[in-house]
């Protein structure tokens, strides 16, 4: 099964670190400027989705009792419906608003073009 978005093991540490101090996790993926273009961490449900969220899917962490669920808005969902997206971590600071922010690190998003038999399984 093809899916839309995954994450690096060194991102899965992090997030098993991250659901011990805030437990269950959420992102959401904007198409905002600056901070807005990388992906948000918030306790899951602290940010409202809204009608023009997609999903893109529930992200498994071996150790964690509930999936990650991860969400963009429409608008930054059509630039990127073609492109399979790997969240991982970085070091730096980022928003403010994202939960890994006072670890010193900062996720972001790596992506890659679907092959045309990725996406056709994709429907």
């Amino acid at each position: 099964m093809v899916e839309r978005v995954a994450l690096t093991e060194t991102a899965e540490e992090l997030l098993r670190k991250l659901t011990d101090i805030h437990g269950p996790l959420m992102f959401h993926q904007s198409g905002g400027c600056c901070d807005g273009s990388a992906p948000m961490c918030y306790p899951d449900g602290d940010f409202k989705i809204g009608g023009q969220d997609v999903h893109l899917g529930d992200l498994t962490v071996e150790g964690l009792a509930k999936p990650i669920g991860f969400y963009m808005s429409a608008s930054q969902y059509e630039y990127w419906k073609h492109t399979h997206l790997t969240v991982d971590v970085v070091k730096g600071r980022g928003s403010g608003f994202s939960v890994e922010a006072p670890e010193g690190v900062r996720f972001l998003i790596r992506s890659r073009i679907f092959t045309d038999e990725e996406y056709a399984q994709l429907g």
